[in-house]
């Protein structure tokens, strides 16, 4: 079965410090691939180079048999490939519901002339648009959260919030950053639930955590970096167990 991404032998180095070393993966479709290691191991500099924040020295990257090294970050969210941040990037001063509703691409509001022309489409839209936001809400238990001020919510909540602009987005492919850290067990769960049921939906999930029992409760894969290299992949529970794992990371 062909990849939905499959990264090549990418390569990064900033100013002599290798963040990637001709690291590849190929991820399946409507899997959940979860990637491991110490703090500067190169997960999240992976990430942006996934999602056009920073171009690769050398390599490529494919998304269904498209390169996409070369494009805007902009244009590889219009592909379907979405991201979170470590540091959420939320618009704190607005509610809930209206945070979410930026995230919908392609809204025919955005451009000037379809106010004129085409006003009764864009209410369609944005009614639908409304509906699917509060549909989402309800999905992880914060209907009543959608008019609070992103920052009245707690941190957990807040994380919950930048999941769901990334579905709003039309996420096919997902990349989570650390989306449990820092949160209390309760929320931690809901979250977990609602990644677990994303492969159901379509939606292909690649996160990166250090919360392992995190990692054991959902992925189907499991990546350990370290140094900007593939140490080790496979089964979560066979990558937990190879001894360089533990030798360089969980113990």
């Amino acid at each position: 079965m062909e990849p939905v991404l499959h990264v090549d032998k990418i390569y990064k180095n900033f100013d002599g410090t290798v963040a990637l070393d001709n690291f590849s993966v190929k991820v399946q479709a409507a899997s959940i691939t979860g990637i491991i290691g110490p703090n500067g191991a190169g997960k999240t500099t992976l990430f942006n180079v996934i999602t056009g924040f920073l171009p690769p020295d050398s390599g490529s990257i494919q998304y269904n048999g498209q390169l996409l090294v070369g494009l805007p970050p902009y244009k590889i969210a219009r592909h379907g490939i979405i991201r979170t941040f470590q540091q959420l990037r939320l618009i704190t001063r607005l509610p809930v519901l209206d945070n979410i509703l930026l995230a919908f691409q392609n809204q025919a509001g955005e451009r000037l002339r379809n106010i004129f022309t085409f006003s009764r489409l864009i209410k369609i839209q944005e009614q639908a648009n409304r509906k699917k936001t509060q549909e989402l809400l309800d999905s992880l238990g914060i209907r009543d959260k959608e008019n609070a001020l992103v920052e009245d919510l707690s941190y957990g909540q807040q994380k919950m919030v930048s999941l769901l602009c990334c579905l709003a987005a039309g996420a096919k492919v997902v990349l989570l950053d650390e989306p449990v850290a820092g949160v209390n067990p309760e929320i931690i769960n809901i979250i977990l639930d609602m990644i677990r049921k994303l492969p159901e939906q379509g939606v292909t999930v690649i996160l990166i955590e250090h919360n392992m029992d995190a990692i054991m409760r959902v992925c189907d894969n499991l990546i350990f970096m370290d140094q900007g290299k593939k140490i080790a992949e496979g089964d979560p529970e066979m990558v937990r167990n190879n001894p360089a794992v533990i030798e360089a990371y969980l113990e």
